[in-house]
């Protein structure tokens, strides 16, 4: 058998040949904060049903809220801006993991269950549920009055957690929180259990509602990101610490609930 000699390829020619390669594989992945860096933009997932923390406003139909200032203010520190993708509450973990955005901020409790599919930030407010009832309804004082009710909660809440581990109790839950309460005062729910500064949000600006009985839990609010974006991690909470250093934070806090 005749033997086939092969050229040899010039150490150039071969580099060369290495970064083309290169190229086409699609080098080095770029991290979620490099690209947010690069085009300027952080995308956040919110649930725009939720005041003080995240709603429309009537006129304007901008996002405003708590959480849309507070994320718009670290924006402004890394130099960037926040383009808001509002979201139903119970899909906005898996949008988040689907890469719909690269952050969520939406009144989002911070749970060991939460905490297996995302990574929070340090917790940047704290909140507790609470029972509300019709201002007319004197017969549900306690979650022991609960026992057989009709309770409204909203979809994928810690609300709706603590609904279900009432005996007996039928629990309706809606998409958002603004339903729940519109079927208290229509009397089709009992009650609804749901976080405290937004009940109070409800009540200030519709009355005929009452808060009753004493907080059901204690709760702490976190921004969430994907477990791989530590980096973007780490910028938040440097921000956050840094906000609460300077009083801005609570300058933040008093605007939305005084």
């Amino acid at each position: 058998m005749q033997q086939v000699k092969h050229a040899a390829i010039p150490i150039g020619f071969a580099v060369l040949i290495m970064i083309v390669l290169s190229s086409c594989s699609g080098g080095a992945k770029v991290s979620t904060y490099e690209k947010v860096i690069s085009e300027g933009v952080l995308r956040v997932g919110t649930d725009a049903t939720y005041p003080p923390f995240e709603t429309k406003d009537i006129d304007s139909k901008n996002l405003i809220g708590f959480d849309i200032d507070l994320i718009t203010k670290i924006c402004s520190e890394m130099g960037i801006e926040p383009e808001f993708i509002v979201t139903p509450f119970d899909g906005i973990i898996p949008g988040l993991l689907e890469h719909k955005y690269d952050v969520i901020i939406s009144a989002m409790t911070i749970t060991p269950q939460r905490a297996q599919r995302v990574t929070f930030s340090n917790p940047y407010y704290w909140a507790s549920q609470s029972i509300a009832v019709r201002a007319d309804n004197w017969k549900i004082k306690s979650k022991d009055d609960l026992t057989g009710k009709r309770i409204g909660v909203q979809l994928g809440t810690t609300g709706e957690i603590v609904a279900k581990r009432i005996d007996d109790a039928e629990v309706i839950s809606f998409e958002n929180i603004g339903a729940a309460f519109i079927d208290l005062a229509n009397g089709k729910v009992d009650a609804v259990i749901n976080d405290k500064p937004t009940t109070q949000k409800i009540i200030k600006t519709k009355g005929g509602i009452k808060i009753v009985g004493e907080s059901l839990t204690s709760e702490r609010y976190g921004i969430a990101v994907r477990p791989a974006d530590k980096r973007l991690l780490n910028e938040i909470n440097s921000i956050l610490s840094t906000l609460e250093i300077s009083g801005e934070l609570r300058q933040l806090k008093d605007k939305w609930f005084k």
